[in-house]
């Protein structure tokens, strides 16, 4: 998210209308609710996996980790990448869901996983992202790469691409199965990232991750992920192995409408990263809350704008602000609203970045931040208006 410079408020008055939470301190005993928010915060479980992280999917506030910046083999959650560029595809109008695709010959030589696509034959690319997602079939992936980009390598290079793009700083890619090769790494920090983004970007999409099997060639397969099955919250992403990976598994989950993310990756065994996922989660959700703090396009300032017909503006937060914390603290937090520049001047086009909202906890650390932009445009005045408000800008 962008950072702003932050100026004081215009008004004391402002920074008094957009505080929320703020208690007196007082001689008496905690209510019970308080002392229960006072409590100290558990520690996350201890886990077999070599890495780990706990995300929150709204705020990306990170709950748990465990070597989430070591270079880590990520074996099929490669194939999430893959996803994310032909489900870019599919939304540019570049491909279609029912656009055939003629199986090659190294698609049909691939290894590993397999949907047992036959060489010379054409699937929709419907059925190739499902015997991707669901069946890890990497006959699936090459096939679609290669309609993508032209070549496996082509599509390589896209995926390195798309790396940078969402900002996966410690991700390479040289192939689109996952097969074991030491450049090519990720980490769990980074996946969780990718797991948002195809989330966020891709909704209409994202429901092929929860499918429990998938038939083709009369060869029924169910999807690896065995949480779709004992927790109804589930509803993604992917798994992975690979003998150099162990076992990995990043899952989605959402309860009372929040949605976390769990990327476990080398876990000893299949059912270890699915109890350890497991874990994470209802850490995560037994311990943390995520509250909206600021809700999309409200007005939250009315600052005065010189040389506008209006004299003042609407200002507000583009999307909706969320922040997350441990449960209890959410009612502690405080929100200020500041203008970056007391001398707002017209024109200013609707969506004009004029300040920050930010939220801070009771320990006076920064938890969330949004930029304050104009709701409305706001046309210059006429002569006169624009001549006196020039005068008073002298003395402003």
């Amino acid at each position: 998210m962008p950072r702003f410079p932050v100026a004081p408020l215009l008004t004391a008055t402002a920074f008094a209308l957009l505080s929320v939470g703020v208690h007196a301190a007082t001689a008496a005993p905690p209510a019970p609710a308080a002392a229960a928010a006072n409590m100290p915060l558990p520690s996350a479980p201890a886990l077999d996996a070599v890495s780990y992280i706990l995300v929150d999917y709204r705020t990306g506030t990170v709950l748990a980790q465990k070597n989430a910046d070591q270079h880590m083999p990520m074996a099929s959650l490669t194939k999430l990448m893959t996803a994310y560029i032909v489900f870019s595809a599919l939304k540019d109008g570049r491909l279609t869901l029912n656009e055939p695709v003629t199986i090659s010959a190294d698609a049909w030589h691939t290894g590993g996983s397999r949907m047992f696509v036959q060489v010379g034959t054409q699937v929709s690319v419907d059925d190739l992202i499902k015997g991707m997602i669901v069946q890890s079939g990497n006959d699936a992936t090459v096939a679609l790469s290669e309609k993508v980009g032209g070549t496996a390598a082509g599509f390589v290079q896209m995926m390195n691409d798309y790396a940078r793009r969402l900002g996966l700083r410690s991700t390479h890619f040289v192939d689109v199965e996952g097969l074991p090769d030491p450049n090519h790494y990720t980490t769990a920090r980074d996946l969780a990232t990718l797991s948002i983004a195809l989330i966020r970007d891709f909704p209409e999409y994202y429901p092929v991750f929860r499918m429990k099997d998938f038939t083709w060639n009369r060869i029924k397969q169910p999807n690896r992920n065995g949480l779709l099955w004992s927790d109804p919250s589930v509803d993604g992403l992917k798994t992975g192995h690979t003998e150099e990976a162990g076992y990995c598994l990043i899952a989605s989950a959402v309860r009372n409408d929040m949605r976390l993310i769990a990327v476990v990756l080398d876990a000893p065994k299949w059912h270890s990263r699915e109890a350890d996922a497991e874990a994470l989660l209802d850490y995560g959700y037994d311990f943390f809350e995520t509250e909206k703090v600021a809700a999309a396009r409200a007005t939250l300032l009315k600052p005065r704008v010189f040389e506008s017909a209006s004299g003042y503006a609407a200002v507000g937060t583009p999307t909706d602000l969320y922040v997350t914390l441990p449960r209890g603290k959410a009612a502690s937090v405080t929100t200020n609203a500041a203008l970056t520049n007391a001398r707002l001047i017209a024109p200013l086009a609707a969506g004009s970045v004029v300040g920050e909202l930010t939220v801070t906890n009771a320990n006076g650390q920064v938890v969330g931040r949004e930029p304050l932009v104009t709701l409305e445009a706001v046309p210059a005045g006429g002569f006169l208006t624009r001549a006196l408000d020039g005068m008073r800008l002298w003395f402003h």
